[in-house]
């Protein structure tokens, strides 16, 4: 006889309460999907805290603001340090690149936070902009300076193209297509960024 998940009296068994981590992890999860579904503008702590199955005062205990709240939600959903990819050749290495960005902005937390990005005001971007520099865009930077010197080093990118300015270019152009094109940004983009701007850009020139 397969149980009921009651007790003798017919009423349903209490949930086992969450603590500690387990709880943190629950709100934070709530909080991805909170901007995911509703956007900054629609977030709120007590949302939060019912799709968590917590009280307020259990997500204002730990965050006392929504800003130090998201900030440690995109924190936690982030990935891992990547590894440059070496494939072999330039074009391959920087499509690569950038059809693993575009995962990264598809996912939960990528959602999440160009949800932060294109709806706080003015006041709340300056929170998020350390977190952005140092945790989101600072990681392809390295991978695309890592693309170059392996290009240079085969021959493949001219010496004086690496710069900021180039480290920039990829997340840059996915980004506003991203805007313009209301989150419609597709594969066949990734690769006209790469066929049309990045190859052109970096590779050495023919005499």
């Amino acid at each position: 006889m397969v149980s009921s998940g009651r007790g003798a009296a017919g009423t349903q068994q209490p949930v086992a309460r969450r603590r500690g981590p387990v709880l943190e992890r629950a709100i934070l999860a709530a909080a991805l999907d909170q901007l995911t579904e509703v956007g900054w503008k629609g977030f709120t702590m007590e949302g939060v805290a019912t799709a968590a199955q917590t009280g307020k005062a259990s997500v204002y205990r730990r965050w006392p603001s929504k800003e130090e709240l998201v900030l440690d939600a995109l924190r936690a959903g982030l990935p891992g340090p990547a590894e440059p990819p070496d494939h072999g050749s330039l074009r391959a290495d920087l499509l690569s690149f950038c059809h693993s960005l575009l995962d990264s902005m598809r996912s939960r937390t990528g959602v999440a936070l160009r949800a932060v990005i294109h709806e706080c005001d003015h006041r709340a971007a300056e929170r998020f902009t350390e977190f952005i520099e140092g945790e989101v865009l600072a990681p392809g930077k390295r991978l695309i300076r890592e693309i170059m010197k392996n290009g240079i080093a085969r021959g493949e990118v001219r010496p004086d193209a690496e710069s900021g300015m180039v480290e920039d270019v990829v997340p840059a152009l996915l980004m506003y297509r991203t805007k313009l094109c209301g989150g419609q940004v597709t594969d066949r983009d990734a690769v006209e960024i790469v066929d049309r701007v990045m190859l052109p850009l970096l590779r050495v020139h023919s005499a």
